[in-house]
């Protein structure tokens, strides 16, 4: 899994850094994601497309990784 994140399309509801605090964070100044970790591991990689699907903007893209 790689993941991308539309910073300019986020409007700073958390619910991403809420889901999965090892992947996703919030800048301390505007509240927008901060991407902590563009592929996570096998084991978090449910949770993330959760968190995906929780962000009310989709701002956070999944996609596959040949790696």
């Amino acid at each position: 899994m790689h993941l991308t994140i539309e910073p300019d399309a986020c409007v700073g509801s958390g619910q991403c850094a809420l889901a999965v605090p090892e992947i996703f964070d919030q800048d301390e100044e505007d509240g927008t994601v901060v991407l902590l970790d563009e592929r996570p591991e096998p084991d978090l990689r449910d949770a993330v497309r959760e968190a995906a699907g929780l962000c009310p903007v989709q701002a956070i893209l999944t996609g596959t990784d040949d790696r």
